[in-house]
């Protein structure tokens, strides 16, 4: 355990040493540097960068490879393939029957298999190691996972395939008491699971909270970072298209836009019933608005985590968060006493939080006081911020996997 958290230490420091010097040096961001650092901290910077690079280097170095398979059976395997991952998958066409991936992270080699062809007992099974991600939000969902964790129980049973984690898309009330059966520490074999919104069963030992993402089932792409989405005026104060539900807080924060007259400032389009697929105006019409738009405003929905926060973050529009706590059984876990959205918060997540819509005018006037070379700057921090924030998580996933299935190794 010492070895892998030493591995982990030495990854984070590579990590907070290159997501901005280097990974953010290639985007296509014209004339001006991204990176903030200037003379002997730049010096500085890439002598640190080496410096971690070598330890890295030399702590993996004659150690065996570690080969993980992942079978995304949800939507959000995609944002942690495509996103996370920034992986590939061949064919491009989303439409595909079957979608595959590689990827190398440190000393794992990651493959990643998708699309309706993957179905139980029609592929085979080649790998140790499995990371199945599934949807738990619904009835429908739990019975269709269901069948995909007791094919899983049989190949372990049989002993072709030796470790499970599971990436579990959870109830929006985090009603999730179905999975339990299949935990390891209640007799079962899912060694790891990684799971969506504030459970309180998050414990940072066997049970971690992962990120919903944007929403690929409506394919919102992965968005590359370009000079004018820096650099450029945007001509709205802030955004909101969604569903307004009545008696909710989203009705109340509409109201509180058409008493100041920020409704004229802020591009607003609301409907009464969701949808939920996207056309393809619809989707070019919204990514307009989270590309024109200084602010994003995030009011809760059945759950605070919502697919607009990351959406917001990937065009450097800053997310307004309703910081509530939804009904249901999502809230404070054994780690953490600050929910909601404690995944973001540990990771100083550079958003504007508020506990009510009638904090939203004083936020828009002051809005309204920034000077463009001010937005620039948030911009640019909220970019770097997110894309550390999934170059982390990246980490950290590969770290809990290697600790886990190899301390638990059998063959």
């Amino acid at each position: 355990f010492k070895w892998h958290e030493f591995i982990y230490n030495c990854r984070s420091t590579l990590l907070t040493n290159t997501v901005t010097l280097f990974k953010t040096e290639q985007s296509t961001l014209g004339s001006e540097e991204w990176n903030p650092w200037e003379g002997d901290e730049k010096n500085e910077q890439q002598h640190r960068f080496k410096t971690s690079l070598q330890i890295l280097n030399k702590s993996t170095k004659g150690k065996t490879d570690f080969h993980v398979q992942i079978w995304g059976k949800a939507a959000i395997g995609l944002y942690l393939w495509e996103h996370i991952f920034e992986g590939s998958l061949d064919p491009t066409d989303v439409t595909a029957q079957w979608r595959e991936g590689n990827s190398v992270v440190g000393r794992t080699h990651y493959s990643f298999i998708t699309g309706p062809a993957v179905v139980p007992g029609y592929f085979p099974i080649d790998v140790n190691n499995v990371v199945l991600v599934l949807n738990g939000r619904e009835k429908a969902k739990i019975f269709y996972a269901t069948q995909w964790l007791l094919y899983v129980q049989n190949l372990v049973q049989t002993q072709k395939l030796h470790h499970l984690a599971v990436v579990l898309l959870g109830n929006e009330h985090c009603n999730n008491e179905w999975i339990n059966q299949f935990l390891k520490r209640n007799g079962g074999f899912v060694e790891v699971l990684f799971i969506i919104y504030d459970s309180p069963w998050i414990n940072d030992v066997d049970i971690f909270q992962w990120p919903l993402g944007v929403a690929t089932y409506r394919n919102f792409p992965v968005v590359e970072a370009s000079w004018s989405m820096l650099h450029n005026e945007r001509p709205y104060l802030c955004n909101f298209l969604g569903t307004v539900y009545e008696n909710s807080s989203r009705q109340a924060l509409m109201n509180i836009l058409k008493q100041d007259g920020n409704d004229k400032l802020c591009w607003v389009s609301v409907r009464e019933q969701w949808q939920p697929q996207e056309t393809n105006e619809s989707l070019k019409n919204y990514q307009d608005a989270l590309l024109q738009s200084d602010l994003t405003l995030c009011p809760v929905g059945v759950n605070t985590e919502c697919y607009r926060i990351y959406e917001a973050c990937s065009y450097g529009s800053v997310p307004v968060v309703e910081d509530i706590m939804t009904a249901g059984n999502c809230g404070n876990t054994s780690v953490y006493r600050n929910a909601p959205l404690q995944l973001l918060k540990s990771m100083d997540a550079p958003f504007i939080f508020i506990k009510n819509w009638n904090e939203l005018p004083a936020v828009l006037e002051k809005e309204k006081t920034l000077i463009l070379q001010e937005k620039i700057q948030r911009r640019k921090m909220l970019l770097h911020w997110y894309q550390h924030f999934k170059t982390e998580l990246k980490m950290r996933f590969t770290n809990i996997l290697e600790s886990s299935f190899l301390m638990n190794n059998k063959g």
